[in-house]
């Protein structure tokens, strides 16, 4: 029995001498929520078009459960759904049509495309609009349909490439929790370069940049390694840098162009801001405002390539 729905070993693909990825490997759980993170140009469109099919490979193998995609491509196929980035609705066909249409392509039974319709509706919230022209649906509703489109043949694994993009927040919220009852069921793969996009659906991640794998673990070994390591404090009477720069567990401090100061620190944030409070009472220095600074995912990208070694 395998233990996993997707194997990908030293794929490898390039656009005339470029090449566009470089030996990825990685796997996908039968169930639940894999991101897949990078920022553009990273090689997450290129990864996933070979995943489904879309182009074929310069090297390595892509097998779902347990199917070579290039020697059998059809059979690969039948296991996926594929949702990209810009849904493939046909505007002037209303839902059902629409849904209908996708069944008969997807290879559902005849007999029992009206049922899969009926139950892909239900699972995505858009029962009420099953006369709807896809033309005069919201963006979050149109994006529902093409969700239902990728699942209405229940796949192994589903495939979705920047799924909330464009979604206003309430929208983004009720995608998250589709996606995520969906993986109650099968495997998907969410596709992003919006980092809190990964963090608040995706147990486990896989990050591309400049066309190689930089991280796979969990969500949560991903936030460890993510963690703040500056402060930025405003204080209404401050020291020297010299003076917060000799601080306890401070490696480093630079003044603000605002008149704030960012301090470099070692060990736990807790124990940084109960020290600058205590210091700043014991000293006088007025502290008016404390917070920890988060790094920019261009920031995670560049460390994690190597580019540029966390302080």
């Amino acid at each position: 029995m395998t233990t996993s729905i997707v194997k990908i070993e030293n794929l490898s693909h390039r656009y005339s001498l470029d090449w566009a990825i470089r030996d990825i490997n990685f796997e996908i759980s039968p169930r639940g929520v894999l991101g897949l993170l990078g920022s553009n140009g990273a090689g997450k469109s290129t990864t996933m078009n070979i995943l489904c099919g879309v182009l074929n490979q310069t090297e390595g193998n892509v097998f779902i459960d347990g199917i070579d995609t290039r020697l059998h491509p059809e059979q690969a196929k039948r296991k996926l759904g594929f949702l990209p980035q810009h849904a493939p609705l046909h505007l002037d066909l209303n839902v059902d049509e629409y849904l209908t249409y996708c069944a008969h392509i997807r290879d559902v039974p005849a007999k029992k495309v009206r049922m899969a319709v009926a139950e892909v509706k239900n699972k995505c919230g858009i029962s009420h609009f099953s006369k709807r022209l896809l033309s005069n649906l919201s963006g979050g509703y149109k994006q529902r349909v093409g969700i239902a489109q990728a699942i209405i043949h229940h796949p192994l694994l589903v495939v979705l490439d920047e799924p909330t993009n464009g979604l206003d927040p309430n929208q983004i919220l009720e995608v998250r929790k589709l996606i995520k009852e969906i993986s109650e069921e099968r495997s998907v793969l969410f596709s992003t370069h919006i980092l809190s996009e990964v963090q608040a659906t995706c147990k486990e991640i896989r990050m591309i940049e400049g066309g190689r794998m930089v991280f796979a673990d969990t969500m949560e070994a991903f936030n460890n390694y993510i963690m703040p390591n500056s402060v930025l404090i405003y204080l209404n009477n401050p020291p020297s840098i010299e003076t917060l720069s000799r601080l306890p567990d401070i490696t480093s401090a630079e003044p603000l162009s605002d008149g704030g100061l960012r301090l470099h620190f070692k060990g736990s944030q807790k124990n940084i801001s109960g020290m600058i409070i205590e210091a700043s009472i014991s000293n006088g220095w007025q502290l008016s405002e404390i917070m920890l600074e988060k790094s920019s995912l261009d920031e995670i990208f560049a460390q994690l390539s190597n580019h540029k070694k966390p302080a």
